[in-house]
């Protein structure tokens, strides 16, 4: 148990630029509250004490302004960013390592019984005042844009956005890979935005980023032509981009971005 904690308390350091210090995150982040309410008011639910499970869960939603329903499933290093209106219907089930930002809801289109919630599988993002709606699948490390209403199935790796939710063709696997790589060496991340996202902003980052990559191929060439040629010039390290040098630029991307922190 105690274990999940540290998780879930370390989860929001490494999402959550704003967090401080452990005692700041135990203490004033409602949607941890909500999460350890909801493992409670699971297992209560689980064990067929059903009755204390909603009454937990309600205690909760008053708490915290989140609406979990004990019978949802919820995987670990869950993070709820803000929380406010965030409501999980009773058959959605959740992945590891997804974040919800506020106003979210997945919810269902049916008043049958079984499955009508969706599933998100692990690495889903899903941006402030999404709506998903439906017993359907949003596939591993999918990103659901704010105020998006997705009402059918999306792919791993890819992004929807608008009303209806519209599925945005995920791009080059090996490219984006090539420019994550770039982007957590300079400590920055462009939102995970793709290129066929509206954003001229997002497109001249992305531009810049295969620039990067493309110099330091170069170099790593003529790096190595010299050493054929007997020279110990590239034998010299290149100064360490630390992350501390790049964390001022990356809060004030955070707080032009999609998030509000």
């Amino acid at each position: 148990m105690f274990e999940r904690m540290r998780e879930d308390i370390q989860s929001v350091f490494h999402r959550d630029p704003a967090a401080r210090n452990a005692f700041e995150v135990i203490t004033c982040y409602p949607g941890l509250h909500a999460v350890w309410f909801h493992r409670v008011s699971h297992w209560l639910w689980v064990n067929d004490c059903k009755w204390l499970a909603r009454m937990n869960s309600n205690l909760a939603r008053w708490l915290t302004g989140i609406e979990i329903h004990p019978g949802a499933q919820i995987g670990r290093r869950f993070f709820i960013d803000h929380g406010m209106g965030i409501v999980i219907g009773e058959t959605a089930q959740i992945g590891d390592d997804v974040t919800l930002y506020h106003g979210v809801t997945l919810g269902g289109t049916s008043w049958n019984k079984g499955k009508r919630h969706p599933t998100l599988e692990d690495g889903v993002i899903v941006g402030a005042g999404a709506k998903i709606l439906g017993p359907f699948t949003v596939g591993a490390s999918a990103k659901i844009g704010s105020n998006a209403v997705v009402t059918r199935a999306v792919p791993a790796g890819a992004t929807a956005v608008g009303i209806p939710g519209r599925v945005i063709v995920k791009p080059d696997d090996e490219q984006e890979a090539k420019r994550k790589a770039i982007a957590e060496k300079i400590g920055f991340d462009a939102y995970g935005v793709t290129e066929d996202m509206p954003d001229p902003v997002a497109r001249a980052i992305g531009q810049l980023l295969d620039h990067v990559q493309a110099v330091e191929e170069r170099m790593e060439g003529m790096c190595q032509a010299l050493t054929a040629l007997g020279s110990d010039y590239c034998a010299k390290r290149m100064p360490e981009l630390r992350e501390e040098d790049f964390a001022e630029v990356k809060a004030a991307g955070d707080s032009s971005g999609p998030e509000v922190r």
